[in-house]
């Protein structure tokens, strides 16, 4: 699904800037929320079974994060960034809005673990649901992925930069 004009820019929203490290803001991201950047940020994240899309355009130096709950929405519900399906087109689209050539970004991939001892059994677990649905997202889109930590039984805390499109990951 593709965003009309405008919607990515309204989905651009609630990132929380907290203290600078090294001269570099950072910010969290809260899960249903994206972040995009010209300008040199860390963001961090907390995941579990959602996932965070990051995109890097190396030329233009623009970044952002994402973080969705879950693979799509029920039908009739509005777009949302809480779901796999809009978050990452938006994503695209707010980096392509921010200067970003489509044909120069590249995909980092995070999250999706099954944290639910119950759900550990199960074929096609809601992480797992998380990530094919980014990874065929963005084969459609024809942008590589790049590096990838994905799957698993434990949750993970990540650490984002726009500017260079480095990522810190910490199992929790």
């Amino acid at each position: 699904m593709r965003p009309e004009r405008g919607q990515a820019a309204a989905a651009v929203v609630d990132w929380f800037p907290y203290a600078t490290s090294g001269g570099v803001p950072n910010a969290y991201l809260h899960a249903g929320h994206l972040f995009v950047s010209g300008t040199p940020c860390r963001v961090s994240t907390i995941l579990g079974s959602c996932v965070s899309v990051a995109l890097f355009d190396p030329v233009a130096k623009v970044g952002g994060l994402n973080h969705f709950l879950l693979p799509q929405g029920p039908e009739n519900t509005q777009p949302s960034a809480r779901f796999g399906t809009t978050a990452v087109p938006w994503l695209i689209e707010a980096l392509v809005a921010a200067g970003a050539q489509r044909r120069s970004l590249q995909a980092k991939l995070f999250g999706g673990a099954c944290v639910l001892r119950a759900f550990r059994s199960t074929a096609g677990n809601l992480g797992q649901k998380n990530a094919q649905v980014a990874r065929a997202i963005l084969l459609a889109e024809g942008i590589p992925i790049v590096a990838e930590d994905v799957d698993g039984e434990r949750g993970r805390k990540l650490i984002f930069q726009t500017h260079d499109g480095a990522a810190w990951v910490r199992s929790l």
